[in-house]
C-alpha cells in the first residue's frame, strides 16, 4: 500500500482556515445527511422511488421483477437524497452542481478526497489568497462535475463528491510547488516506511495510472475518471493564467510606493529613453532617480531590464513598502528572459521575497532555481543559507 500522508515544505505562521472550512462542511454533510440516511430502509410510499428506479433500472440492465426486488432491499434513503441532490447529466440543475460536491458516497470516499485536500490544499491557499482559493475549488469542481456531464450526456445516475474540485486544487499544485516533496507511507506485508517522493512524480501517477489509463480503456466503476481528469486540466489552467496575470484580477492595477502613477502591463516603443536612465540610476545606485525614472515606465517595459537590474530594483520597491509590486517585476523578468542563464539573482531575490512573506513553498521552488542557473558563489551561498531557513521534513538517521 503506498498512501500521501504529507508534503514538505508547508506554509510558515499561516492557517488555512478554507482549506480546513471546506473540510469541515464537508464532515458536516456526511454526519447529517450521509452516515443517518444510509442506514435508513427506503420508503416504498415516497413518490421519489418510483422515479429512481425508472431512472437506474434501464441502465443496470434490470429487467426482471427479481432483479427490481433485490436493487430495492438494497436502496437506502441516502441512495433517493443523492439522486435528488446529486448532480445527473440528464437532468442538469445549477443547486446540484455545487451541492453534489460535499456530498460522498461513503466514509472511505469522504476521507480520501479530504486526506488529499488536507495535504495539498493549504499551500495553493496561501499562494491564491483565500477568497480566489475558494473560487477556483467551486470553479474547478463544477468544470470536472460538467466534464463527467460531457462523455456521460443524458445519463441520470447521479455523480457526488469532492473528487474533482480537489483535482483542481492537484493541478494547481503541480505546477505552482513542482520540487515540493509528497510523504508516502509504504506498507508491504511486514515492511512499513514513509519514503519522501516528489510531488510530481505521486501526482502524475495519479492522474496518468490511477485516472487517465481507466479513462482510456473504458474501466466499469464507481469512479468518474473523467470528472478527475476535468478537474486537473481546469486547475492546471487556473495556474497558467494566474501566472499570466502575475495573480491579480485583469482589471486590477499595481501601484508604485507613495501613491506614485500606475505601472500598467503593456509595453511601449517609446520607452528606451526611461528605460536608459533608470538603467543608469541603477548602476549608480540612485535610488531616489530610479524611482523618479519608473514611473515612466510600464510594466512590459521592465522586462526589457537586464536580469541583474531586475534583481535591484525590486529590492527598491520591496523596501519602498510594496512587496507585491517587486515581485510582478521580478516575474515579469523571468518571462521576458526566460531563455537566458543569468536568471540566479533574480530567482534569489523572488526566493527571499516570498521567504520574508512566509511563502516557504514557494521560496523553496525560486530559491532551488537559483542553484539551476549557475549562480556566483555570493548568490550561491546566500541561496543556501536561504533553504537552511524553510522548515523541511528530514528522516533521522540512525
Amino acid at each position: 500500500m503506498f498512501l500521501p500522508i504529507g508534503d514538505t515544505p508547508n506554509p510558515r505562521n499561516y492557517t488555512a482556515w478554507v482549506t480546513w472550512s471546506l473540510i469541515a462542511a464537508n464532515v458536516v454533510v456526511y454526519l447529517a445527511f450521509t452516515l443517518p440516511l444510509s442506514g435508513q430502509p427506503v420508503d416504498l410510499s415516497d413518490p421519489a422511488l418510483a422515479e429512481y428506479l425508472k431512472a437506474l433500472a434501464p441502465r443496470l440492465g434490470l429487467v426482471t421483477r427479481m432483479e427490481l426486488t433485490q436493487l430495492l432491499a438494497q436502496t437506502s434513503s441516502y441512495d433517493l437524497f443523492t439522486f435528488a441532490h446529486g448532480y445527473k447529466p440528464g437532468l442538469p440543475e445549477v443547486g446540484d452542481l455545487f451541492f453534489s460536491l460535499f456530498l460522498h458516497g461513503g466514509f472511505l470516499h469522504l476521507a480520501g478526497n479530504m486526506l488529499f485536500l488536507w495535504i495539498f490544499g493549504d499551500n495553493v491557499e496561501q499562494r491564491l489568497g483565500r477568497l480566489g482559493y475558494l473560487l477556483t475549488y467551486l470553479f474547478t469542481g463544477a468544470v470536472a462535475t460538467l466534464t463527467f456531464a460531457l462523455f456521460d450526456w443524458g445519463s441520470m445516475i447521479p455523480l457526488v463528491g469532492a473528487s474533482g474540485a480537489i483535482s483542481g486544487v492537484i493541478g494547481l499544485y503541480f505546477l505552482l510547488f513542482p520540487r515540493n516533496k509528497v510523504k508516502v507511507l509504504v506498507v508491504l506485508v511486514f515492511f512499513f516506511d514513509v519514503w519522501l517522493l516528489p510531488a510530481r512524480w505521486v501526482l502524475a501517477f495519479y492522474v496518468l495510472v490511477d485516472n487517465l489509463l481507466p479513462f482510456l480503456i473504458g474501466a466499469q466503476s464507481g469512479v468518474a475518471y473523467g470528472a478527475h481528469l476535468g478537474g486537473f486540466a481546469a486547475g492546471l489552467m487556473v495556474a497558467w493564467v494566474g501566472r499570466r496575470f502575475a495573480w491579480r484580477w485583469p482589471w486590477a492595477r499595481g501601484r508604485l510606493p507613495k501613491g506614485d502613477r500606475d505601472v500598467r502591463p503593456a509595453a511601449r516603443k517609446d520607452a528606451a529613453g526611461p528605460l536608459q536612465e533608470l538603467g543608469k540610476a541603477i548602476e549608480a545606485g540612485k535610488v531616489k532617480e530610479a524611482m523618479s525614472a519608473l514611473q515612466g515606465l510600464r510594466m512590459g517595459d521592465l522586462g526589457r531590464l537586464d536580469p541583474a537590474h531586475c534583481a535591484i530594483l525590486s529590492a527598491w520597491v520591496q523596501d519602498s513598502g510594496n512587496p507585491d509590486m517587486a515581485a510582478r517585476m521580478l516575474r515579469r523578468c523571468l518571462s521576458a528572459h526566460s531563455k537566458s542563464g543569468d536568471l540566479a539573482r533574480v530567482y534569489l531575490a523572488l526566493g527571499l521575497l516570498r521567504l520574508d512573506q512566509g511563502q516557504q513553498a514557494a521560496a523553496y521552488q525560486h530559491l532551488l532555481s537559483v542553484l539551476d542557473h549557475d549562480p556566483d558563489p555570493g548568490t550561491r551561498a546566500r541561496a543556501g543559507e536561504a533553504l537552511g531557513r524553510i522548515d523541511l521534513y528530514r528522516k533521522k538517521k540512525k
